[in-house]
């Protein structure tokens, strides 16, 4: 835990003493402008908070002029700050007015920092600030954060397409579906945390994706039921793997540990559960690991896709 500075009283909440932190690096010229400043995820792992407190922080820095979000870049120090030392680099650009606010300004916005920081990074204060705008201003495009969301995901989903002449076969259409749903979902990990099997998501650039899906499958005598369950069952492999990305980014910014050292601090109770005798079989697949269990999602992903599909292969060729 980073101890309290003169700016903040030990009493404080955690979020402004981590803000009169960061404020006094600026300040003091550790951090210039254009330089990184720790994300909301390293907040967490480095001050022992939760992301909502560090996304907190985060919001007010940015509110106060402090900082702002960039493209590919995350957080860093806008401007200069009271006190600081020369810039290293020149200032960035100072925001455009609120006259050039349009819904597809905020909507990019949105994801740039869902992308860098999460979904719990979010608000609509923070686009605001990133935008330069006054808060209430972006409720004029979107009346709340659930609409704006909605209008990411759709956006998201949309950067890929399919060619206007699809594959002749119906299993490299659905192989190319998937490989593009799993491209997306890695480049927006956020995506994969809404919605579920049971409360789909209903978007028009998703039902492109299933649309291309259900098109592999027409035509080859199938059920209409049977070729829905087949197009939930694919798009579930692809989702529910998906949902472990952010969900491990989540878990190291909490705990401050990767997935490797969070597996190493476990390492005796998993000794102790093969050495019980009550898991033999377990305990004989562990126990042939050279350096242990290497879990890549990439792999699983394609180990799974091609599971499904030779699988399904019968069922749709009739065979």
């Amino acid at each position: 835990m980073t101890k309290a500075t003169p700016n903040a009283a030990a009493g404080d909440p955690p979020y402004l003493r981590i803000v009169a932190e960061i404020r006094r690096r600026i300040a003091e010229g550790e951090l210039g402008p254009g330089d990184p400043v720790p994300s909301t995820r390293r907040i967490a792992r480095e001050w022992g908070v939760a992301l909502a407190t560090a996304t907190k922080a985060l919001t007010t820095l940015r509110l106060e002029g402090l900082v702002e979000t960039r493209p590919r870049t995350g957080t860093v120090v806008a401007g200069t700050a009271p006190g600081a030392t020369p810039p290293r680099r020149r200032p960035s650009p100072t925001p455009d007015p609120e006259r050039e606010l349009s819904l597809d300004r905020i909507v990019r916005t949105a994801v740039e920092i869902a992308d860098a920081e999460g979904l719990a990074a979010l608000s609509m204060r923070g686009i605001a600030a990133r935008l330069g705008v006054a808060p209430m201003s972006t409720y004029r495009y979107v009346p709340s954060k659930e609409d704006l969301v909605l209008l990411m995901a759709d956006a998201a989903f949309g950067e890929e397409s399919y060619p206007a002449e699809a594959p002749g076969d119906w299993r490299s259409r659905i192989e190319l579906s998937g490989r593009t749903l799993w491209r997306l979902y890695r480049r927006h990990p956020w995506l994969a945390q809404l919605g579920s099997l049971t409360r789909p998501l209903l978007v028009p650039n998703l039902m492109v994706h299933g649309e291309w899906v259900l098109g592999a499958l027409d035509g080859h005598g199938l059920e209409p039921e049977t070729v829905f369950d087949i197009h939930v069952l694919l798009y579930s492999h692809v989702q529910g793997l998906a949902a472990h990305l952010e969900t491990e980014a989540q878990a190291e910014a909490t705990t401050g540990q990767s997935e490797e050292q969070w597996m190493d601090s476990r390492a005796g109770a998993l000794g102790d559960l093969v050495a019980s005798g009550r898991f033999p079989v377990f305990a004989k697949v562990v126990g042939s690991f050279d350096d242990g269990y290497d879990l890549r999602l990439d792999k699983l992903f394609e180990f799974g896709l091609k599971a499904l599909l030779d699988g399904l292969t019968p069922v749709i060729e009739g065979r």
